[in-house]
Protein backbone atom coordinates (compact mmCIF):
# COMPACT_ATOMS: atom_id res chain seq x y z
CA UNK A 1 0.00 0.00 0.00
CA UNK A 2 1.48 3.33 -1.03
CA UNK A 3 1.86 6.17 1.46
CA UNK A 4 -0.43 9.20 1.01
CA UNK A 5 1.04 12.42 -0.29
CA UNK A 6 2.61 14.53 2.44
CA UNK A 7 3.06 11.55 4.77
CA UNK A 8 6.38 11.23 6.61
CA UNK A 9 7.70 8.53 8.87
CA UNK A 10 8.26 9.18 12.57
CA UNK A 11 10.93 11.75 13.30
CA UNK A 12 13.75 10.78 15.66
CA UNK A 13 12.92 11.71 19.27
CA UNK A 14 15.01 12.14 22.39
CA UNK A 15 18.46 13.66 22.44
CA UNK A 16 17.56 15.87 25.38
CA UNK A 17 20.35 14.41 27.52
CA UNK A 18 22.97 16.25 25.48
CA UNK A 19 21.20 19.62 25.64
CA UNK A 20 22.74 22.39 27.70
CA UNK A 21 19.26 23.46 28.85
CA UNK A 22 18.52 19.97 30.21
CA UNK A 23 21.89 19.69 31.94
CA UNK A 24 21.48 23.09 33.59
CA UNK A 25 17.89 22.33 34.61
CA UNK A 26 19.19 19.14 36.27
CA UNK A 27 21.74 21.23 38.15
CA UNK A 28 18.96 23.63 39.19
CA UNK A 29 16.78 20.73 40.37
CA UNK A 30 19.55 19.16 42.47
CA UNK A 31 20.62 22.53 43.90
CA UNK A 32 17.02 23.41 44.78
CA UNK A 33 16.62 20.17 46.75
CA UNK A 34 19.84 21.02 48.60
CA UNK A 35 18.78 24.65 49.16
CA UNK A 36 15.48 23.60 50.70
CA UNK A 37 17.16 21.03 52.96
CA UNK A 38 19.71 23.57 54.17
CA UNK A 39 17.78 26.83 54.44
CA UNK A 40 14.01 26.24 54.57
CA UNK A 41 11.90 24.63 57.30
CA UNK A 42 11.17 21.09 56.10
CA UNK A 43 7.55 21.46 57.26
CA UNK A 44 6.97 24.50 55.05
CA UNK A 45 4.79 24.04 51.98
CA UNK A 46 7.35 26.11 50.11
CA UNK A 47 9.71 23.13 50.07
CA UNK A 48 7.30 21.00 48.03
CA UNK A 49 6.42 23.91 45.77
CA UNK A 50 10.02 24.79 44.94
CA UNK A 51 11.16 21.19 44.47
CA UNK A 52 8.18 20.38 42.25
CA UNK A 53 8.72 23.50 40.13
CA UNK A 54 12.41 22.60 39.69
CA UNK A 55 11.51 19.00 38.84
CA UNK A 56 8.84 20.11 36.36
CA UNK A 57 11.35 22.31 34.56
CA UNK A 58 13.68 19.37 34.04
CA UNK A 59 11.12 16.63 33.37
CA UNK A 60 9.12 18.55 30.80
CA UNK A 61 12.20 19.22 28.69
CA UNK A 62 12.71 15.45 28.58
CA UNK A 63 9.02 14.66 27.95
CA UNK A 64 8.84 17.23 25.19
CA UNK A 65 11.85 15.71 23.48
CA UNK A 66 10.33 12.23 23.69
CA UNK A 67 7.07 13.53 22.20
CA UNK A 68 8.84 15.20 19.28
CA UNK A 69 8.51 12.16 17.03
CA UNK A 70 4.74 12.07 17.17
CA UNK A 71 3.60 15.63 17.71
CA UNK A 72 5.38 18.97 17.37
CA UNK A 73 2.45 20.61 19.11
CA UNK A 74 2.86 18.39 22.19
CA UNK A 75 6.60 18.99 22.23
CA UNK A 76 6.05 22.75 22.06
CA UNK A 77 3.45 22.64 24.85
CA UNK A 78 5.71 20.66 27.19
CA UNK A 79 8.72 22.91 26.63
CA UNK A 80 6.49 25.90 27.43
CA UNK A 81 5.43 24.12 30.65
CA UNK A 82 9.11 23.69 31.53
CA UNK A 83 9.69 27.40 30.90
CA UNK A 84 6.72 28.38 33.07
CA UNK A 85 7.83 26.07 35.90
CA UNK A 86 11.27 27.66 35.98
CA UNK A 87 9.67 31.11 36.01
CA UNK A 88 7.71 30.04 39.09
CA UNK A 89 10.90 28.83 40.76
CA UNK A 90 12.63 32.09 39.83
CA UNK A 91 9.98 34.06 41.73
CA UNK A 92 10.42 31.81 44.79
CA UNK A 93 14.13 32.58 44.95
CA UNK A 94 13.51 36.29 44.42
CA UNK A 95 10.90 36.20 47.20
CA UNK A 96 13.32 34.43 49.55
CA UNK A 97 16.00 37.08 49.00
CA UNK A 98 13.56 39.97 49.43
CA UNK A 99 11.80 38.53 52.48
CA UNK A 100 15.09 37.83 54.25
CA UNK A 101 16.43 41.32 53.63
CA UNK A 102 19.22 40.15 51.34
CA UNK A 103 20.62 41.81 48.22
CA UNK A 104 19.64 40.46 44.84
CA UNK A 105 22.43 40.72 42.32
CA UNK A 106 21.84 43.17 39.52
CA UNK A 107 22.34 41.91 36.00
CA UNK A 108 25.65 43.78 35.72
CA UNK A 109 26.86 42.92 39.23
CA UNK A 110 30.34 41.31 39.31
CA UNK A 111 28.93 38.16 40.94
CA UNK A 112 26.25 37.72 38.27
CA UNK A 113 28.76 38.29 35.49
CA UNK A 114 31.07 35.68 37.01
CA UNK A 115 28.28 33.07 37.17
CA UNK A 116 27.19 33.80 33.60
CA UNK A 117 30.78 33.49 32.48
CA UNK A 118 30.91 29.91 33.73
CA UNK A 119 27.84 29.04 31.69
CA UNK A 120 29.34 30.45 28.51
CA UNK A 121 32.24 28.07 28.85
CA UNK A 122 30.03 24.97 29.13
CA UNK A 123 28.63 23.63 25.86
CA UNK A 124 26.41 20.76 24.72
CA UNK A 125 28.13 17.40 24.78
CA UNK A 126 27.86 14.20 22.79
CA UNK A 127 27.51 11.56 25.54
CA UNK A 128 24.13 10.41 26.85
CA UNK A 129 24.38 10.89 30.61
CA UNK A 130 21.26 12.43 32.12
CA UNK A 131 23.28 14.13 34.88
CA UNK A 132 25.41 17.27 34.77
CA UNK A 133 29.00 16.04 34.65
CA UNK A 134 31.55 16.70 37.37
CA UNK A 135 32.87 19.67 35.40
CA UNK A 136 29.44 21.31 35.69
CA UNK A 137 29.22 20.63 39.41
CA UNK A 138 32.75 21.77 40.13
CA UNK A 139 32.29 24.92 38.07
CA UNK A 140 29.45 26.15 40.30
CA UNK A 141 30.48 24.50 43.58
CA UNK A 142 31.86 27.66 45.18
CA UNK A 143 28.47 29.34 44.78
CA UNK A 144 26.01 26.47 45.22
CA UNK A 145 27.75 25.04 48.30
CA UNK A 146 28.25 28.43 49.92
CA UNK A 147 26.96 28.70 53.52
CA UNK A 148 25.27 32.02 52.71
CA UNK A 149 21.74 31.28 51.37
CA UNK A 150 21.67 34.62 49.53
CA UNK A 151 24.68 33.62 47.42
CA UNK A 152 23.12 30.23 46.60
CA UNK A 153 19.76 31.81 45.75
CA UNK A 154 21.35 34.49 43.56
CA UNK A 155 23.40 31.86 41.74
CA UNK A 156 20.29 29.81 41.04
CA UNK A 157 18.53 32.92 39.76
CA UNK A 158 21.37 33.36 37.26
CA UNK A 159 21.16 29.70 36.22
CA UNK A 160 17.40 29.91 35.76
CA UNK A 161 17.77 33.01 33.58
CA UNK A 162 20.36 31.20 31.45
CA UNK A 163 18.15 28.12 31.09
CA UNK A 164 15.11 30.21 30.21
CA UNK A 165 17.14 31.97 27.52
CA UNK A 166 18.02 28.60 26.00
CA UNK A 167 14.39 27.44 26.24
CA UNK A 168 13.19 30.62 24.54
CA UNK A 169 15.46 29.82 21.61
CA UNK A 170 14.17 26.25 21.53
CA UNK A 171 10.55 27.42 21.64
CA UNK A 172 11.07 29.75 18.69
CA UNK A 173 12.63 26.91 16.68
CA UNK A 174 9.77 24.56 17.60
CA UNK A 175 7.19 27.15 16.61
CA UNK A 176 8.74 27.44 13.15
CA UNK A 177 8.95 23.66 12.84
CA UNK A 178 5.29 23.30 13.80
CA UNK A 179 4.25 25.90 11.22
CA UNK A 180 6.32 24.49 8.36
CA UNK A 181 6.33 20.77 9.08
CA UNK A 182 4.68 19.49 12.26
CA UNK A 183 5.20 16.09 13.84
CA UNK A 184 3.82 12.70 12.86
CA UNK A 185 0.30 13.42 14.17
CA UNK A 186 0.07 16.73 12.34
CA UNK A 187 1.44 15.19 9.13
CA UNK A 188 -1.00 12.29 9.38
CA UNK A 189 -3.93 14.65 9.87
CA UNK A 190 -2.83 16.71 6.86
CA UNK A 191 -2.46 13.56 4.75
CA UNK A 192 -5.93 12.40 5.79
CA UNK A 193 -7.42 15.75 4.86
CA UNK A 194 -5.71 15.60 1.47
CA UNK A 195 -7.04 12.08 0.93
CA UNK A 196 -10.59 13.18 1.74
CA UNK A 197 -10.28 16.06 -0.71
CA UNK A 198 -9.13 13.58 -3.37
CA UNK A 199 -12.12 11.34 -2.65
CA UNK A 200 -14.43 14.33 -2.94
CA UNK A 201 -12.94 15.30 -6.30
CA UNK A 202 -13.34 11.71 -7.46
CA UNK A 203 -17.01 11.75 -6.49
CA UNK A 204 -17.51 15.00 -8.35
CA UNK A 205 -15.80 13.57 -11.46
CA UNK A 206 -18.10 10.56 -11.42
CA UNK A 207 -21.28 12.61 -11.42
CA UNK A 208 -21.38 13.15 -15.20
CA UNK A 209 -24.99 13.74 -16.15
CA UNK A 210 -26.39 12.09 -13.02
CA UNK A 211 -29.71 13.52 -11.78
CA UNK A 212 -30.34 15.46 -8.62
CA UNK A 213 -31.42 13.69 -5.44
CA UNK A 214 -35.22 13.26 -5.32
CA UNK A 215 -35.19 13.99 -1.59
CA UNK A 216 -32.96 17.07 -1.18
CA UNK A 217 -32.05 18.18 -4.71
CA UNK A 218 -28.27 17.75 -4.35
CA UNK A 219 -26.26 16.03 -7.07
CA UNK A 220 -26.17 12.26 -6.98
CA UNK A 221 -22.94 10.26 -7.30
CA UNK A 222 -22.09 6.73 -8.35
CA UNK A 223 -21.68 4.39 -5.40
CA UNK A 224 -21.13 0.66 -4.86
CA UNK A 225 -23.09 -1.38 -2.32
CA UNK A 226 -20.74 -2.89 0.25
CA UNK A 227 -23.09 -5.35 1.96
CA UNK A 228 -26.45 -7.04 1.73
CA UNK A 229 -27.93 -8.96 -1.19
CA UNK A 230 -26.86 -6.19 -3.62
CA UNK A 231 -23.23 -6.12 -2.47
CA UNK A 232 -21.01 -5.11 -5.38
CA UNK A 233 -23.85 -3.57 -7.37
CA UNK A 234 -23.66 0.10 -8.31
CA UNK A 235 -26.33 2.66 -7.58
CA UNK A 236 -26.80 6.41 -7.37
CA UNK A 237 -26.55 7.93 -3.92
CA UNK A 238 -27.00 11.47 -2.67
CA UNK A 239 -23.77 13.47 -2.41
CA UNK A 240 -25.14 14.80 0.89
CA UNK A 241 -24.92 11.37 2.57
CA UNK A 242 -25.11 10.66 5.52
CA UNK A 243 -27.36 13.67 6.15
CA UNK A 244 -29.49 12.61 3.20
CA UNK A 245 -29.97 8.94 2.28
CA UNK A 246 -31.64 9.42 -1.10
CA UNK A 247 -30.84 6.67 -3.67
CA UNK A 248 -31.78 5.65 -7.22
CA UNK A 249 -31.32 2.42 -9.13
CA UNK A 250 -29.19 2.59 -12.24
Amino acid sequence: MSEPAGYKKLRPSGGYRTLRSFRTSTLIYDATVSFCERFIDKHSRLVDQMVQAARSGRQNIAEGSRASATSSQTELRLVNVARASLDELLLDYEDYIRQHGKRQWAKDAPEAIAVRGVGKGLTDRSDHSDQPDQTDRDAYAAWLQNPDPAIVANTLICLIHQTNYLLDQLIRALEQNFIHEGGYSEQLAAARLQERKSDHRSDRADTGAFPNCPLCGKLMVLRTAKQGKNAGAQFLGCSGYPECKGTKHI
